[in-house]
C-alpha cells in the first residue's frame, strides 16, 4: 500500500523556494509603485520571461506535476509578492486554459506561444467571456458569431467586461454564441489573432485593487476571424450543437470548463495574499508594545492570528486537493473546484480586514502593505464566479437538484 503523505517532493520545494525568491526580491520592492501607477508591469514581466518564470515551458513543466500541486504553489508564492504583479505575469494563463480546455494539438502549436511573444519582447493574452448583462449568468451571453462559408470565417460581433489584459493582449480569446437559442449550450471560444480589425479596448478600468493588472471592456465590431480560429474545429462544434438539440445531457460549454480548470489555481492566488496580511501582522504583533508588552500576549490579539493560520491552512487543504483531483481526472462531484476558490477567496478577504484591525491606525495608511493586500483580496470573492455561484455550484453538486 503507498505511503500517504502531505510532505512536497525536492521538485517542489526547490520551485517553491525558486518563485518565492523572485517574489522577495523583485515583485515585492517593486508592488508599491505598480500599485500606484496603476500601469502594467512590463519591466517585471520581462524579468520574469528572463528567468523563465513566463512563458509556456514554465506552466507545461508545472502541469507535468502528477500531483497537480506545482501550479498552486507556484501561484501562491507569486502572489505573496504581489497580487496585482502576480496577475499580470500569471493572466495569460486564464488564456492558455481557454485554448488547452477546448483547443486541438495544433491550435495548441499555433496560438499558445504568441500568447506570450518571446524573451525580449514579451506578449500577454487575454480571456473574454464576462458582458456588461452576462456575469454570473453566462447563459445570457450576447456576443454572436456567425460563420461566413464564401470566406471561410467568423464575425465576431459584442462587448466584453472585465477581460484581464483586454486591448493591450496580442491574442484574444473569446467566448461567444453561435445559437442563441441553445443558451450556453451554444456557444464556442475562438481566437482573435494579435492585430485583427474590429477588436478595441477604449480605456482601462480604475479598480479598488489588483492596480497593476490591466482590465478594460473589449468591443467587437464585425470581427473576422479565419475559420481555423475556433477552438476544437467546426466538427466538433457541430457534434455538441447537435447533441444540445436533440436534448442530450451536456458535457460543459466554453466559459465554464476554463473556470474549472482555474479555480484552484485562482484559490492559490488568494492564499498568498492572506498569508502575506497573515505574516505581516504577526511581525507587528510581536514588535507592536503597548502597556509594557508586545500586543500579542494579549489573548484577543493571539487569538486572531491563530484563527487567520488555521483557515489559510484549512483553505490551502482544500486547494491542494481540487488540484491534485484536476489533474488527475477526478470528477469534482461535490464541486470541489468551486469549494477551493469559494474558501479560499472568504479567507483572503477576512484574514487581510483582520490584518489591518491588528495594526490599528497603521493599518489604514499605504506606509504599510496590508492595505493594499486589503483591496486586492475583495476580488477574489468576486471574479471566475463570485462566491454565490461557487456556493450554487456545490448545492447543485451536493443535491443533485436544479437549485436557483
Amino acid at each position: 500500500m503507498a505511503e500517504f503523505s502531505l510532505d512536497l517532493n525536492e521538485e517542489q520545494r526547490d520551485l517553491r523556494d525558486w518563485v518565492h525568491g523572485f517574489a522577495s526580491e523583485v515583485v515585492r520592492p517593486a508592488a508599491a509603485e505598480w500599485d500606484t501607477r496603476e500601469e502594467t508591469p512590463w519591466p517585471i514581466i520581462q524579468e520574469a520571461a528572463k528567468v523563465g518564470l513566463y512563458g509556456f515551458e514554465f506552466l507545461a513543466t508545472c502541469w507535468a506535476d502528477p500531483t497537480g500541486l506545482s501550479l498552486p504553489i507556484a501561484s501562491e508564492e507569486l502572489f505573496w509578492g504581489d497580487a496585482g504583479i502576480g496577475l499580470s505575469i500569471f493572466g495569460t494563463s486564464l488564456a492558455v486554459a481557454a485554448i488547452y480546455g477546448a483547443g486541438t494539438p495544433d491550435q495548441l502549436v499555433e496560438w499558445v506561444p504568441q500568447c506570450f511573444g518571446d524573451v525580449d519582447s514579451p506578449a500577454v493574452a487575454a480571456f473574454c467571456s464576462s458582458e456588461p448583462e452576462a456575469g454570473s449568468d453566462v447563459a445570457a451571453m450576447r456576443t454572436r458569431a456567425t460563420y461566413d462559408e464564401a470566406t471561410d470565417e467568423w464575425v465576431l460581433r459584442g462587448q466584453k467586461a472585465y477581460a484581464t489584459n483586454g486591448g493591450i493582449a496580442g491574442v484574444h480569446v473569446v467566448t461567444a454564441s453561435v445559437e442563441p437559442e441553445l443558451g450556453s449550450r451554444g456557444q464556442a471560444a475562438f481566437v482573435v489573432p494579435p492585430g485583427t480589425a474590429g477588436l478595441t479596448a477604449t480605456r482601462k478600468l480604475r479598480k479598488l485593487g489588483l492596480r497593476a493588472s490591466h482590465t478594460a471592456d473589449v468591443f467587437l465590431d464585425d470581427v473576422r476571424v479565419p475559420g481555423r480560429c475556433l477552438l476544437g474545429g467546426r466538427e466538433a462544434l457541430a457534434e455538441r450543437l447537435a447533441r444540445a438539440r436533440s436534448g442530450q445531457r451536456a458535457s460543459g460549454q466554453a466559459a465554464m470548463r476554463t473556470f474549472e480548470l482555474s479555480r484552484p489555481t485562482v484559490g492559490a492566488q488568494a492564499l498568498g495574499v492572506a498569508r502575506a496580511a497573515y505574516e505581516y501582522a504577526l511581525a507587528y504583533a510581536k514588535e507592536r508594545v503597548q502597556f509594557g508588552r508586545p500586543i500579542i500576549t494579549n489573548q484577543a490579539v493571539a487569538f486572531t492570528l491563530a484563527d487567520m493560520r488555521m483557515e489559510i491552512d484549512a483553505a490551502r487543504l482544500l486547494v491542494w486537493r481540487a488540484s491534485w483531483m484536476g489533474r488527475n481526472n477526478r470528477p469534482f462531484t461535490a464541486g470541489e473546484g468551486s469549494m477551493s476558490k469559494l474558501k479560499a477567496g472568504e479567507v483572503a478577504v477576512s484574514v487581510t480586514e483582520k490584518a489591518v484591525q491588528l495594526l490599528g491606525g497603521a493599518g489604514f495608511l499605504r506606509d504599510h502593505p496590508v492595505e493594499r493586500w486589503y483591496r486586492d483580496a475583495k476580488i477574489y470573492t468576486i471574479f471566475e464566479g463570485t462566491s454565490e455561484i461557487q456556493r450554487l455550484v456545490i448545492s447543485r453538486a451536493i443535491s443533485g437538484m436544479p437549485i436557483r
